[in-house]
């Protein structure tokens, strides 16, 4: 059998270093303080990162970072013909864009390398190898059609598809003389045992007796490449994995996965299989939907502490949700012993207002605000260009008033340069027929207001401004104050909706209210 496993292995494949499993002592949740906890993240690089992966991916980060753990970023790459062009780095990136980098990774290295399954199959053979020895495994040669077949006919018959272990009870001399005809056969996995029952630490006991209505799985294609049965198994017992935190789809396969490690003499890790995220209405999150992948999130504006926020305010295993949690928050309160077995339903329309309050709290802080200037100066450059109407408006303390100003009011930095908000970075071009329309006193409307900034000098606060902008139609027979209010914000923003006017006037400053009012006059 070593040479039939020889003849497996790809050529050309990087070798995986042998005998480098990680130790680790037995860990379950928060019951042995000495134990190394160590947990993985495990995506295919079959598509970018998307809500759902990342929320696997964060449950393990915070269970890692609560018992003082190792978070692992372990690439699942063996299915070579989906592979996305991309994707590998791209859930790299997102996860560091996230602020939940992994410990050990493609791109960090670490003790347990390679972090990619294309890169350990040499493991993989030695253990397929294992198996066969012991009868555990043994070697199939059904053609891809006669599967085929098997799978209609069963469907044919509404039954569950599943192989009919032809080739379990194949004599040595059978096996030598197809493996002269097929060279390369897939490999199996007897399923001859009992599923041992296990206690999942969020679904309780459980057992699947897997052998009753499952045929024997392929472990190893005919290419040398491991299936995710036998890949995990591995690459978690060399990583040292103490205990798997993934989604609830793979509560099923939990069983056939411990009788690999009964057949292969290895410990298994403590298992927690976590609910499925869904949609508001309780359908499944699709990789079609283009808005739940996360580079649309944060193209779009989104800050990575809201989607934190969210993908775990929806759900369970804290003592309760509140909005507003940043991740060190999240580390603190999480509990997997609150998870429970129901789904949770993520409201994607709410999104929004989690970022106005993670924004408002960065605009908050002093270091967090400066970060938060030069990305606005980049947006506004990059939105507007030559249409500014000068340097000025890109300077620091500018842009730093009109963040403390509007903080609370936007959802996303992004807004700030919407045409909304563009008389904060260009002059509006107000026709005098615009004003006119709105009251008679256009003239007599401007002056007072040039004589309120002579008064009140270079200190404006809303406060004054507030009360001093209500007196200006004080005695202008038939205007209204709400009718001054408007005619002001069109004059300096060329809108008829928007921010409080005393607000714009303490945001552009002094001096710009100055020359807006002064062009009315002139016009």
């Amino acid at each position: 059998m070593a040479a039939l496993l020889k003849k497996l292995l790809p050529r050309g494949r990087p070798r995986a270093a042998l005998g480098c499993r990680v130790g680790r002592r037995e860990a379950s949740v928060g019951a042995d303080p000495t134990g190394a906890v160590r947990v993985r993240f495990a995506p295919s690089p079959t598509g970018f990162l998307h809500l759902g992966g990342l929320r696997t991916a964060l449950y393990n980060y915070i269970f890692a970072k609560k018992h003082r753990g190792s978070f692992i970023l372990r690439l699942e790459d063996t299915d070579q013909t989906r592979l996305v062009p991309g994707a590998a780095e791209n859930i790299e990136d997102m996860l560091e864009w996230a602020g939940i980098p992994p410990d050990e990774s493609p791109r960090r290295g670490g003790p347990a390398g390679p972090y990619q399954q294309s890169q350990r199959l040499e493991l993989y053979a030695h253990a397929t190898e294992a198996l066969l020895k012991t009868g555990a495994a043994y070697p199939c040669f059904c053609s891809p059609q006669r599967l085929e077949l098997l799978k209609k006919e069963a469907l044919r018959n509404r039954q569950t598809p599943r192989y009919d272990n032809r080739c379990r009870n194949l004599s040595q001399e059978q096996v030598a003389q197809k493996l002269a005809k097929d060279p390369k056969p897939a490999i199996r996995f007897r399923l001859k045992e009992a599923a041992p029952a296990f206690q999942d630490l969020v679904y309780g006991w459980t057992r699947h007796e897997v052998a009753s209505v499952e045929g024997d799985p392929v472990i190893l294609k005919s290419d040398g490449f491991p299936t995710y049965h036998l890949a995990c198994v591995v690459d978690d017992h060399h990583m040292g994995i103490s205990h798997v935190l993934r989604g609830s789809e793979w509560l099923v396969s939990t069983s056939k996965h411990l009788l690999l490690y009964r057949a292969l003499g290895w410990q298994p890790p403590h298992f927690a299989h976590l609910p499925l995220l869904l949609n508001r209405d309780g359908s499944k999150l699709s990789k079609r939907q283009g808005d739940i992948f996360m580079e649309h999130f944060a193209a779009v504006g989104f800050l990575p502490d809201a989607l934190l926020d969210i993908i775990t305010n929806c759900g369970s295993g804290f003592a309760e949700n509140q909005m507003g949690r940043t991740l060190p928050e999240l580390i603190t309160q999480f509990d997997l012993t609150r998870v429970t077995c129901h789904s949770a339903l993520l409201d994607l329309e709410k999104l929004p207002e989690f970022n106005r309050l993670h924004l408002q709290r960065l605009v908050s802080s002093e270091t967090q605000r400066h970060q938060l200037v030069r990305k606005l100066q980049a947006l506004v450059e990059e939105a507007l260009g030559s249409q500014l109407q000068g340097r000025d408006v890109l300077d620091p303390a500018y842009v730093e008033r009109v963040l403390l100003l509007r903080q609370g009011h936007i959802c996303h930095l992004q807004d700030l340069v919407s045409p909304m908000y563009s008389y904060l970075w260009t002059r509006p071009a107000v026709d005098r027929t615009q004003l006119s329309a709105i009251s008679e006193k256009v003239d007599v409307i401007a002056k007072r207001t040039l004589g309120l900034l002579e008064r009140s000098g270079t200190s404006l606060t809303q406060e004054m401004l507030s009360g001093e902008l209500k007196k200006l139609s004080e005695g202008l027979e038939g205007t209204k104050p709400s009718n001054v209010m408007k005619l002001l914000r069109v004059a300096l923003s060329g809108q008829l909706q928007g921010p409080p006017v005393a607000e714009m006037m303490v945001s552009l400053g002094p001096k710009e209210v100055r020359e807006r009012i002064q062009k009315v006059l002139s016009s």
